[in-house]
């Protein structure tokens, strides 16, 4: 169990599940000193919890995960640092939010279009803002099928090869880019998000490349051509190879090493808030990145 976390969701991540003081005491819980809410494409969490910090044995690093892309790929980039008062941060969550509205409506058809029925019912129950996400679909179709009969769904059941984190494994099955119920949000460009951070103070870190980059060095290197500064290193994610590969790919470059777990709940329920290790480097992390952003 680590005293850092770098990255978490709360319930203003339409895939997340607690509001951000619940984090917190969740946090103080594992004795969590250090922790950031990266929430997607949204900072209304850290003002809540950074007030509700006051007076605790712990201390929130103000965060973000913007979506963007570089040829075609769809990335996660984290803003450590960054002044969460800027008008910037809001004006990207309500144009995601209007997209991912529009393409809520196509990504339902194309799954049922598949074979996997639900509840119109149980959909508005779970939505937020009018988004439905692969998550919530996941849930509502294994709710409707009360008696297990839909074969697609069978992985994700109790002791299926998917079942270790149901809802987000059937969204990267069903719903993620290149998968057949996808739909395309248009999100900014790897160096815009970059230059945002970075104008607001920030430090931009890849996020869990071993989900979407995987080992692929060209890529990682275009991708710190457009600024990064860092990478999640150490992530749930990651096997031990992955984290061996990343390290001497960011020692090599200079680049800040950083540890997240990724939480976010009931979509992810075998992700636990700082059970990511990052072999006793806590220190040197949280030194370097503090150091990096002025705290």
């Amino acid at each position: 169990m680590s005293y850092i976390d770098l990255h978490m969701h709360s319930c203003y991540s339409d895939d997340g599940e607690f509001k951000p003081q619940r984090l917190v005491d969740f946090c103080l819980d594992k004795n969590i000193r250090y922790f950031s809410i990266a929430d997607h494409n949204s900072v209304r969490a850290i003002k809540e919890a950074k007030e509700y910090c006051i007076g605790k044995a712990i201390e929130i690093i103000p965060a973000i995960e913007l979506d963007c892309t570089i040829d075609k790929v769809n990335l996660h980039v984290l803003g450590y640092g960054i002044d969460y008062s800027k008008k910037v941060f809001n004006e990207i969550e309500e144009n995601i939010i209007n997209q991912e509205q529009i393409a809520s409506k196509e990504r339902m058809r194309l799954v049922r279009a598949l074979g996997i029925d639900f509840s119109d019912e149980i959909i508005s129950s779970l939505s937020r803002n009018g988004v439905v996400n692969g998550e919530m679909i996941a849930e509502a179709a294994m709710i409707f099928d009360k008696d297990h009969e839909n074969q697609l769904l069978m992985p994700y059941y109790e002791n299926g090869s998917r079942s270790d984190n149901p809802y987000v494994n059937f969204y990267w099955d069903y719903c993620a880019q290149g998968k057949p119920a996808y739909v395309e949000v248009k999100f900014i460009s790897l160096k815009e998000a970059v230059k945002i951070i970075k104008e607001s103070g920030g430090i931009p870190v890849l996020a869990h490349p071993g989900n979407n980059v995987k080992e692929n060095a060209k890529l990682l290197e275009d991708i710190i051509g457009c600024g990064i500064k860092g990478i999640e290193v150490y992530s749930s994610y990651h096997n031990k190879e992955q984290v061996a590969f990343y390290k001497e790919f960011a020692i090599k470059h200079k680049l800040l090493l950083t540890c997240g777990s990724d939480f976010h709940g009931k979509t992810k329920p075998s992700i636990s808030l700082g059970g990511t290790e990052c072999n006793h480097n806590e220190d040197r992390i949280i030194s370097e990145l503090k150091a990096s952003i002025n705290l």
